[in-house]
């Protein structure tokens, strides 16, 4: 993903819960477009911001477990209002289940506590090595670059001190 929507993970609760937080601000390249007299955070970026939370909660819970955890489906999934510049959408994820594949989430946003997005996940995690074993060091490499970002996410809050 080009862009990195989420700010700060606000707190966590292994295989349960992950809290998260976008800012949206004017300065943000898409809102050009999107739309140019009335922007507002497109509702596929809201989706973004889920997916990446749910991704981090699998992360976090599974000690990084996987390199690659992507967005395998979506269903029920509600835009309710608009997130505009100079508000924050807290993202907050649920794991409903899980098996060796998938991770199973509900999520919604809001701003303001305001209803915004709303629906459920279902993630898949994988390592690259699990298909070619010669992927490994990728997987490795990946693991510590996500570990390097979760200290930025992480920064001011007590989630780095839950036992993972």
């Amino acid at each position: 993903m080009r862009f990195w929507l989420l700010d700060r993970i606000c707190c966590f609760e292994p295989d349960t819960e992950l809290l998260a937080v976008k800012n949206v601000s004017l300065a943000e390249e898409y809102l050009a477009d999107h739309f140019p007299e009335f922007p507002v955070l497109p509702g596929v970026f809201m989706l973004e911001a889920a997916t990446q939370a749910g991704a981090w909660l699998v992360r976090l819970s599974e000690n990084y477990a996987h390199s690659i955890i992507v967005l395998h489906e979506a269903r029920a999934v509600k835009y309710a209002d608009f997130v505009t510049p100079g508000n924050a959408l807290s993202i907050h994820v649920k794991q409903t289940g899980s098996d060796e594949r998938f991770v199973k989430l509900k999520f919604q946003g809001e701003v303001n506590g305001r209803l915004s997005v709303s629906g459920r996940l279902v993630l898949e995690r994988y390592n690259l090595a699990d298909s070619d074993p010669r992927q490994a060091d990728l997987d490795k490499r990946m693991i510590a670059h996500q570990r390097s970002t979760e200290s930025l996410l992480t920064r001011d809050t007590n989630v780095e001190a839950v036992e993972k």
